[in-house]
């Protein structure tokens, strides 16, 4: 079966999609089998960044890795269970389809706590939590004092992965690799980002995650969506600047803290 790597927190705007795409590009050019599954069945980031990827390289005539992909919706039947357990039987049947042929399995998780997203999460091998450098984004995994900063208890979304994990670990004895990633990291020098930092790296052990940089406050993050490019491409799409080397650069740092790529 495929290493399942899972993408998520509970709070939107924290670049998960962004992340996704770089990860999925990333394993793609280094000859894996990947498979995109987005849970997202209302807002369908991920999805719609594909679908601009497709289109462009259509447009363009461009021979550009592109995954397999596909889109778990929520259920519709009327009761909680009978939508659950249909929420499950897709979403398991979309694993053992896609499984067996592919190296990698992305899932990209909602923004909120929802069925589908817990399922998600209690079947990574890897998870991924992005957070942007905010307090507020911190306080999905702990509560923090206001004028010690000394974490004072887990938060419901971290409760939420410890119990994910123990759904994993009574289902087949695996455990999950989680690794959150503090993303848009401004490039000046400021207390609060010295502060997040002291707490996410204090966290690190009480909760139980490991702690990696993500991707830097850059425009170019945001620009990309529109044309469905990471910034993995655009070596074959055009000249590259100095700014979009040095983030490419860290997209590069972020896939080998993951374990995902080779220093080559």
């Amino acid at each position: 079966m495929a290493r399942i790597i899972v993408v998520g927190n509970e709070k939107g705007g924290s670049g998960k999609s962004t992340t996704s795409m770089h990860v999925l590009i990333g394993l793609l050019l280094e000859g894996g089998r990947v498979a995109a599954i987005d849970l997202d069945g209302r807002q369908r980031t991920l999805t719609r960044y594909l679908e601009n990827r497709q289109a462009y390289i259509s447009k363009h005539g461009l021979r550009l890795a592109m995954p397999a992909h596909v889109v778990v919706t929520p259920s519709e039947l009327p009761s909680r269970a009978e939508a659950e357990a249909d929420e499950a039987a897709r979403f398991e049947a979309e694993l053992a389809r896609l499984g067996p042929d592919h190296d990698f399995l992305l899932v990209d998780c909602p923004g909120s706590d929802t069925f589908l997203a817990r399922l998600g999460h209690s079947h990574a091998d890897l998870l991924i939590t992005p957070v942007n450098d905010s307090f507020i984004d911190v306080d999905l995994l702990a509560t923090v004092d206001a004028e010690t900063l000394r974490v004072l208890k887990p938060s419901r979304y971290a409760e939420m992965v410890w119990e994910q994990r123990k759904q994993r670990f009574n289902r087949d004895r695996q455990s999950i690799d989680w690794v959150v990633i503090r993303n848009r990291v401004s490039h000046l020098d400021a207390r609060n980002k010295r502060h997040v930092g002291q707490v996410l790296q204090a966290l690190e052990k009480r909760v139980g995650f490991r702690f990696l940089p993500g991707l830097s406050e850059r425009v170019i993050f945001r620009e990309l969506f529109l044309s469905g490019l990471t910034l993995l491409d655009l070596d074959q799409t055009g000249s590259i600047n100095m700014a979009q080397a040095a983030a490419r650069q860290e997209v590069r740092n972020l896939l080998l803290g993951l374990n995902l790529v080779t220093d080559s």
